[in-house]
């Protein structure tokens, strides 16, 4: 029987599985009951279990036949902080907390994937499942690798998906080279001098300046960064005062940036500190920046999505293959693993008439329609990438 029609038949299962996630989500290097839910499962299916890479992260390891090629298949677990709005079943019993970007359905399907493996050997050589904790902006994704994943685990090529609400469920969306945005978060911290708010000659207002710098960071994009450079840079939050008639010392004000070159986000990083430094100095007040790179660029090794090319083909006809003409701008920290290792990262079709929010929505759920298919496509993976010879 041929993977996908396995797998369809294991549908309840998989179903099964996933809402069990949902219900139960967990934050970023919080995953403790996913991490053993996970790693129980991996362990009845016969694999080598490590837990605690990373923190919170879990590999299984079952190596079949004589070979020595490798394969490195991953799945991320953590949830997202947003009070989920759906009433059905399967909703979160955790308050506050929900899996909103769908890493249920990938931890599920991953699992399918690995019992079906398990039960056919059908490859020669060794497959690492690497269940990854905190990828929303946290970080687990460096942790995992700062803690010998690749060495530990070693993979010869290594591969994931996300679900995409926008492609619908029998469609896969891949593309070659930069495909999603690398991103960065940044702070700055404005510091003026306290004053009456009738007084204000009498302090160096902050909120003002603030607001200046705010706005001067719009032509870092504009003017410092090559118009076929794609960038932007967002400001997304400003805090100060706690007052009506007082001016605060200080306020800060912080956001996002993304572009598909490491160099942009580079010069971009150099031009916020040189702006708010001397926009600051122009009002007499001082500002400190922080930038943090959370995600570098999700580059898709060539060779690898022509692989993949051919098995979404296979699994769902040529014609349910998007080849995708514009990178995507969200941003995703699968994009060190490839750094370390070559490989790709592609869409799975996630949408239907009954499933239309998008990720990090309140109201979003992975459509379980999708379950078989993306398990089969990492069995497919494993299985003509480790073909037995």
């Amino acid at each position: 029987m041929k993977a996908l029609e396995a797998l369809t038949e294991q549908h309840g299962q998989l179903v099964e599985w996933r809402h069990a996630l949902h219900s139960n989500p967990e934050l970023g290097f919080k995953e403790h009951d996913t991490a053993e839910f996970v790693a129980r499962k991996l362990a009845e299916f016969g694999y080598e279990v490590r837990r605690g890479i990373g923190c919170t992260g879990v590999v299984g390891r079952l190596a079949v036949g004589t070979g020595t090629r490798s394969i490195g298949l991953r799945a991320d677990m953590d949830a997202l902080p947003i009070a989920e709005a759906n009433d059905f079943a399967h909703r979160s019993t955790r308050p506050g907390r929900m899996h909103a970007c769908g890493h249920d359905g990938h931890t599920a399907s991953l699992l399918g994937a690995a019992s079906y493996l398990a039960r056919t050997r059908n490859f020669d050589g060794v497959v690492n499942l690497i269940f990854q904790p905190a990828e929303e902006g946290i970080g687990g994704a460096k942790a995992m690798i700062a803690d010998g994943l690749f060495e530990r685990f070693p993979c010869d090529s290594i591969f994931g998906y996300h679900n995409a609400p926008s492609l619908p469920v029998g469609k896969f969306g891949i593309m070659a080279g930069p495909f999603m945005a690398g991103g960065a978060f940044f702070d700055i911290r404005v510091t003026g001098k306290g004053a009456h708010g009738a007084r204000p000659e009498a302090g160096i207002d902050p909120v003002l300046t603030a607001c200046h710098i705010a706005t001067a960071l719009q032509a870092i994009i504009s003017r410092n960064v090559r118009p076929i450079d794609i960038a932007v840079l967002s400001v997304t939050k400003i805090f100060a005062g706690d007052a009506y008639n007082v001016i605060p010392a200080e306020a800060t004000l912080g956001g996002t940036v993304r572009a598909f070159k490491p160099e942009v986000l580079a010069l971009i990083e150099r031009n916020i500190c040189r702006t708010a430094a001397q926009v600051a100095a122009a009002f007499g007040a001082t500002a400190e920046t922080d930038f943090r790179l959370i995600f570098a660029p999700v580059v898709n090794d060539p060779d690898e999505i022509v692989f993949l090319e051919g098995v979404t083909a296979e699994l769902a006809g040529g014609e349910n293959v998007v080849r995708y003409d514009e990178p995507v701008m969200g941003s995703e920290d699968f994009s060190f693993m490839l750094q370390k290792v070559p490989g790709a990262y592609i869409h799975v079709g996630n949408g239907d008439a009954h499933h239309l929010a998008e990720i990090h929505n309140p109201s979003y759920d992975f459509n379980d329609a999708a379950l078989p298919l993306a398990a089969a496509l990492y069995v497919r993976i494993v299985e003509r990438k480790l073909a037995v010879t």
